[in-house]
């Protein structure tokens, strides 16, 4: 049975990110509309053209890998520099879908970023709306999502952090759906009424081109419910000084 979360057409998305907000900071999108006279504050667009910034944020992500070492290579910074903007562009929309069986209107026109030195930088959107739902069930609602993920968000960042750095888009895009593995699992272990769904809705969104032959979803191993996934490259974080491999990836799996 599909488990709702009792949403209708009058669904206040703002008040839907506030409520999936506590989850982390790659969960939060800001809608305070008094946002709107900062002029700091610049469209996900800009970031997709604007070669600029995506450059700084790779290099300074390579020196806080590289600390007293000097910065890693840079293959290494953008990958890991992709994994956490993937992280941030998808875990909120992810689970509002869930939790309030909507995908909302975070286009990358709407959503707005700024430079922060520490964390994940920070988003804005004014007047979110919703794109799809509700009424439709988990799969339906999971395939809307990955479509607009992709479109909107997930290949324009590919592109822009190759545009930079020549690192292997199988490795991106396996990035890209660890961080749909790594959303639900969050949001599953916070809201356990709702691990079912969340489960089904990632799946969905996984299923789609760009992202099924990333990895697989085997049996669930703990914390994971319904399904634990495995993907099928890996994030280059080992071949920083310190770091090591994810519970996801394909060499602690050899």
């Amino acid at each position: 049975m599909d488990e709702r979360a009792g949403t209708d057409e009058r669904v206040d998305v703002r008040t839907a990110l506030a409520a999936v907000a506590g989850f982390n900071d790659f969960f939060l999108v800001d809608t305070n509309s008094a946002e709107a006279v900062d002029p700091t504050w610049r469209p996900l667009t800009d970031l997709w053209t604007d070669p600029a910034p995506m450059g700084a944020r790779i290099a300074h992500v390579g020196r806080v890998l590289g600390g007293d070492a000097g910065p890693v290579d840079d293959r290494i910074a953008a990958s890991i520099t992709m994994q956490g903007m993937a992280a941030r562009v998808l875990s909120a929309p992810l689970a509002v879908a869930i939790l309030h069986d909507v995908v909302p209107a975070l286009t990358a026109s709407d959503v707005h970023w700024r430079v922060s030195a520490t964390g994940p930088w920070p988003l804005w959107v004014g007047d979110p709306g919703v794109l799809a739902g509700p009424g439709l069930d988990a799969d339906a609602l999971g395939a809307r999502l990955a479509d607009f993920l992709v479109d909107e968000h997930l290949a324009p960042l590919v592109d822009a952090v190759r545009a930079r750095v020549r690192v292997s888009p199988r490795t991106l895009w396996g990035n890209a759906a660890s961080s749909v593995a790594a959303g639900k699992r969050l949001v599953a272990n916070g809201r356990p009424h709702a691990a079912e769904r969340a489960a089904r809705i990632a799946a969905a969104v996984l299923d789609h081109p760009a992202l099924a032959a990333t990895g697989e979803r085997l049996s669930p191993v703990r914390p994971d419910t319904g399904w634990t996934f495995r993907r099928r490259s890996c994030c280059l974080y080992y071949r920083a000084p310190g770091g090591g491999t994810c519970g996801d990836c394909v060499i602690t799996a050899r």
